[in-house]
């Protein structure tokens, strides 16, 4: 009886596990006993010892746990070891264990705008659209090769604690490259800006930073978000139809989807709330067929939080698409259309048609699929040993290293507006500063939103006191609240700031009032929103108040996007956008105010004079929005951004062929400080009527010391001169003139042109 168990059983050795040891190992261990126990012939004995032993070390694996075997080899045989509703589970973010096969439970969903959020302590850089004002894609890519190398840690971590739930894994949902079309959206400041190219860029940086350079194993998982066409209204984003032109898709509202995909390999993507011309994002066939017909994209494609429950529920709270009659339907078709992974739970209703004609086994084979190939690929199949991300520990995390890199780029994320008279930098004689403004102490503020939390955050304030001239008096008081004023300063207030040489008002608005569906409800917000682009009226009024004291005054603005600043430009001295700077905020500003650091942030997005220059919000058209299209002037334009030092651009050399266009400039830098400068360069194509007045192609942020001239080339692919064709509906090339700009700003005054033949 022995002999007959022990063989079957070892034939079987593959088919069979119990936790990590096939049942080889306890049936011989069981023989073993019995051996000893009926005391039988010595041989008998040995040859026993000799397959426990065997059956103890030698524990084959599974095939699809053997990182020897191809892929796709891999996938199959641990699709054929799973049940239906194994297979089903699968399909879901929060991915439950198949303990007879070893695979631990996975949550998918993790984030990492800035930073890897909502796991703890992380290095929290400036947030997502002060990343953009950079203008900087190797500090962008050095940025999140560090924010990957911090989410390793964490993962590793987490995987020796048994710890399995949401923001423990591999898989980020980030970058968001939606267009800020419009700078009332309160998500804004989760993007790279309102400008294809920028967004582009900086998201290509963002996605290999995350993903790495292994020839196989990925790193981490970067997923560009919302496909397509999302950007507001928040208070309505369960039920809005966004309707859109295909020329308005093909020219500002996928091209830098297209270009994560080609360029970057990104491995997910995910469908957006809202519906587009008629259809749900997350079931739209018309969209994925551009991502997997035309552009090739083989990732996952993953649903937004609970999107296909829009589908089908009704909610007297929080209005829906209600495109569906039933859960039912709602999940196939959201499946049927291309979904791979959901993140929500509608997928319980998938068990009960899986296996039939509504959804076939041949689709569940196939989203699956690339659901288990994404695990294999991040190393969760393997040994420690193989994938090369695994020793990366928790001292990783808020490392000094990091922690430079965070204060680099809150640097060079600031934006300086305004310097009338050169007020800045102050001078190291300065005697008193009046610090004040309701974010000027403020160290949440400062860290966006999908943020992590770092061990250490500096405010404005406290990076002035740091910095201060030796002999230099700092008076605080934050003189009013950020919106609603509940506050009144202390009676000497107004005394202070007589005896004050400069005030540094640091106000603006705060991820507390825009943001990811919020429910604001303050005079100028709407549910994340805003309503108008002013200052909150507290500020303005105790601005004013200041101004007539005839003190200078530097207004440090924060924010996520653009705000209509005509008083303000008018009648403050200096001007200085700090957004939302991440956990070294404070040093940064001190150093730009006191000179150590020389700005060189530019504006990603328009600083428009008034919410008048705007379409309707629910306007999705491209018409009179961003730099690209609006005929009125801006009261700062894209691109913009002064320096302490000045810069005299020149045209070296152009030359085209059949596939891009080279012009080479030179810059010197004419002041009598080091800087660097941003170089842009923008096309113009009069040959399509409907194009844009011009866009950005190229930019380049060079450091040149005083008195010294940097030569920069940059290269136009050929893509670039395509224009929409409204016969053919396509992107085609038409050879004609056009005119390539090349200065410091998006605005004609800031730019040079030259005539080229393409």
């Amino acid at each position: 009886m022995f002999w007959q168990t022990f063989f079957v059983v070892q034939s079987k050795q593959m088919d069979y596990k119990i936790g990590e040891k096939p049942i080889t190992y306890y049936v011989t261990f069981a023989a073993l006993s019995l051996t000893l126990n009926l005391n039988l012939m010595k041989p008998l004995f040995c040859f026993s010892i000799f397959w426990f032993i065997v059956g103890s070390v030698v524990a084959q694996p599974f095939p699809f746990q053997d990182n020897k075997l191809p892929v796709e080899e891999r996938i199959n045989d641990l699709i054929q070891r799973l049940n239906t509703e194994e297979k089903v589970a699968l399909l879901e973010h929060q991915s439950p264990a198949v303990e007879r096969l070893g695979i631990p439970p996975y949550s998918w969903w993790n984030e990492a705008l800035h930073g890897v959020a909502r796991a703890g302590t992380a290095t929290v850089f400036p947030q997502a659209v002060a990343l953009a004002a950079t203008f900087d894609e190797e500090a962008m890519f050095q940025t999140f090769s560090i924010i990957s190398d911090e989410a390793r840690a964490k993962f590793n971590e987490a995987q020796r604690n048994k710890e399995y739930g949401d923001y423990h894994g591999l898989t980020f949902w980030t970058p968001n490259i939606n267009i800020v079309r419009d700078p009332r959206w309160g998500r804004s400041m989760e993007t790279y800006g309102e400008d294809p190219f920028l967004t582009a860029r900086m998201g290509i940086a963002a996605v290999k930073g995350l993903q790495g350079n292994h020839p196989f194993y990925f790193k981490t998982h970067a997923c560009a978000k919302h496909f397509a066409a999302h950007s507001g209204p928040e208070g309505i984003r369960h039920q809005f139809d966004a309707i859109v032109s295909e020329r308005d898709l093909q020219t500002t509202y996928l091209p830098a989807f297209e270009s994560l995909v080609k360029e970057a390999d990104v491995q997910e993507v995910m469908c957006g709330y809202n519906r587009l011309n008629g259809d749900p994002c997350c079931a739209n066939e018309n969209l994925f067929s551009v991502l997997r017909n035309e552009w090739k994209f083989n990732g996952l494609i993953v649903s937004d939080c609970w999107a296909i429950h829009d589908f089908w529920q009704r909610d007297s709270v929080i209005p829906r698409h209600e495109t569906h009659t039933t859960q039912k339907a709602a999940v196939a078709d959201a499946f049927n259309s291309g979904i791979d992974l959901e993140c929500g739970n509608s997928l319980a209703a998938l068990k009960s048609i899986a296996g039939t004609d509504f959804l076939t086994d041949s689709l569940i084979h196939q989203r699956l699929f690339r659901v288990l190939k994404a695990r294999i690929e991040l190393g969760m199949f393997d040994a420690d040993s193989l994938v090369p991300w695994s020793s990366i520990s928790m001292d990783t995390v808020d490392c000094p290293t990091h922690r430079k890199m965070a204060l680099t780029m809150a640097q060079k994320s600031i934006v300086l507006l305004k310097n009338e008279k050169h007020i800045l930098p102050l001078s190291e004689k300065t005697k008193k500063i009046a610090v004040i403004g309701p974010n000027a102490d403020d160290s949440t503020m400062l860290w966006g939103n999908y943020n992590g939390t770092p061990s250490h955050t500096t405010t404005f304030l406290q990076g002035i006191m740091a910095e201060k001239p030796k002999n230099c008096q700092i008076y605080f008081d934050k003189g009013c609240d950020l919106i609603e004023n509940q506050y009144t300063p202390p009676t000497d207030f107004w005394q202070q700031i007589a005896t004050s040489e400069v005030i540094v008002f640091v106000g603006g608005i705060s991820p507390q009032l825009e943001g990811e569906e919020l429910k604001t409800d303050f005079e100028g917000f709407s549910h994340g929103d805003r309503t108008d682009l002013e200052l909150p009226k507290v500020q303005k009024t105790l601005l004013q108040q200041l101004k007539s004291t005839g003190k200078p005054i530097i207004l440090v603005l924060c924010t996520g996007s653009a705000i209509a600043l005509n008083w303000e430009n008018d009648h403050l001295d200096a001007i200085i956008n700090a957004w939302y700077g991440g956990q070294a905020a404070g040093t940064a500003l001190a150093d730009v105010l006191f000179g150590t650091c020389n700005p060189a942030g530019r504006l990603p997005v328009t600083f428009y004079q008034s919410v008048d220059q705007l379409p309707p919000f629910e306007d999705y058209s491209m018409q009179n929005r961003t730099y690209r299209y609006m005929t009125q002037k801006p009261l700062y334009p894209f691109g913009f951004g002064l320096s302490y030092s000045t810069f005299k651009y020149l045209l070296k050399k152009v030359t085209t062929d059949s596939t891009k266009c080279r012009i080479e400039i030179a810059i010197k830098n004419t002041g009598k400080v080091d800087g660097e400068e941003v170089a842009q360069i923008y096309l113009q194509n009069p040959n399509d009527p409907n194009a844009p007045q011009k866009t950005l192609v190229g930019f380049n942020r060079v450091f040149i010391p005083s008195g010294a001239t940097k030569n920069v080339a940059f290269e136009i692919p050929e893509k670039y001169f395509h224009s929409f064709n409204d016969e053919t509906q396509k992107m085609e090339l038409k050879h004609g003139e056009f005119v390539i700009q090349f200065g410091k700003s998006s605005s004609d005054s800031d730019l040079k042109s030259v005539k080229i033949w393409f």
